[in-house]
């Protein structure tokens, strides 16, 4: 019999989630991702999307997965190493270690799933992991995984990850972890100090670049191409699910002995399906378009400054960076909750973030600049945050 108390105490906590602005409501989407989108029966602007280059509903991806399904098929109702493996798993897994500069690189059904199986496939008890405090939610569920000794470093402060790595001084191997772009700020990791150290102690270095990989950098490559250390990161974990077409899956990239372990070993990767043929197929049409020209990157970055140009000059107290990840910072819970259901009602779609997506006192909307985003979008979106911004006094 249902234990009613229990129901019930969790009935309570949600309704308590709900006076404080912490609930997490879910708004029904009934157009393909893109800039403008049909959502709770109205036509919106969507600024909170991770469809960086505008490629989630592009025709160019749209004809490739179609021509996918007919020559690949659905799915493939198995793992990797039993009967999971099409030529263009392989294809794909050569043309992102192509594309990033590294070894070999291995398929996952997400990132979240490449990161929670690296971590215990790769260390033990005698090692240790030294991860920034601001790491996405993935590495720190890997981490916990795993049985190394756990150090937590201050954002970005190298001189707080020195005195870590010297408290790990005594593990036999020891792996420091850091998003390359935390995406709640948009801020970008500083990797070259980060690999400074790691040579000085002779530690691996890994970097989650899902919100990176396809357009920072001169190449698109990510954060480990904008901060000059392609050679130098071991191990380089990533998502299709955002600029890369933004479907799903997610792969592992690095020193090839590292892939081939995880290969054998990695839980995740051994007990999961394999990621579906038509993602996989239209993922290397992906890499295709991305390697032809830099239009879609420099569109980003244009939109990104201009949006945050504007913003700024409104009185905006927004986190600095050149991100297309663009938070404006409230503090308050209920005001980012309010703010938010007021700019849908202005027909810009953004969504109120708060604990525990970030610190308590930290709530913000992130919004998110796309390719895909006209100037004329983007003018639209200022005057109505500058229309509800005056209305609730936030500027």
């Amino acid at each position: 019999m249902t234990n009613r108390v229990f129901l019930d105490d969790l009935q309570t906590q949600t309704d308590t989630l709900r006076d404080e602005g912490l609930y997490k409501a879910e708004r029904t989407i009934t157009s393909p991702q893109q800039a403008w989108i049909e959502a709770d029966g109205r036509r919106v602007l969507n600024l909170c999307a991770n469809n960086y280059l505008g490629l989630s509903n592009h025709p160019a991806l749209v004809e490739a997965a179609r021509e996918a399904l007919t020559k690949y098929g659905f799915g493939l109702s198995s793992v990797r190493f039993i009967c999971g493996t099409q030529s263009i798993h392989r294809e794909l897994e050569e043309k992102l270690s192509e594309f990033l500069g590294t070894e070999s690189t291995i398929l996952y059904s997400s990132c979240f799933d490449a990161n929670g199986g690296l971590f215990e496939t790769l260390l033990g008890v005698e090692d240790a992991v030294i991860s920034d405090e601001l790491n996405h939610a993935s590495i720190i569920d890997g981490i916990r995984l795993c049985k190394a000794d756990r150090f937590r470093y201050k954002n970005n402060d190298m001189d707080d990850l020195r005195q870590q790595l010297d408290a790990a001084a005594g593990a036999r191997y020891r792996m420091i972890a850091t998003d390359g772009v935390f995406s709640m700020d948009g801020k970008i990791a500083d990797l070259k100090s980060v690999c400074d150290l790691a040579d000085q102690s002779e530690a691996l270095v890994m970097v989650d670049d899902s919100h990176a990989v396809g357009f920072v950098g001169d190449g698109g490559r990510g954060t480990h191409e904008a901060c000059g250390v392609m050679d130098r990161v071991d191990v380089i974990t990533g998502t299709l699910g955002k600029a890369l077409g933004g479907a799903s899956g997610g792969f592992t990239s690095g020193r090839k002995e590292i892939i081939d372990w995880l290969r054998q070993r990695s839980r995740p990767y051994l007990f999961s399906n394999s990621v579906a043929p038509v993602i996989v197929a239209t993922s290397l049409k992906v890499l295709e378009l991305l390697q032809s020209g830099d239009e879609l990157r420099t569109r980003l970055r244009e939109n990104s400054q201009f949006f945050r140009d504007e913003m700024q000059r409104l009185g905006f107290d927004l986190v600095p960076g050149s991100h297309p990840i663009i938070p404006v910072m409230l503090g308050d819970a209920v005001l980012a909750q309010n703010m938010a259901a007021q700019l849908m009602n202005e027909g810009v779609y953004v969504i109120g973030f708060s604990f525990p997506v970030v610190p308590q006192g930290k709530a913000r909307i992130r919004t998110q600049m796309s390719a895909a985003h006209t100037r004329e979008d983007l003018e639209k979106a200022v005057t109505a945050f500058e229309k509800v911004g005056r209305q609730l006094g936030v500027i």
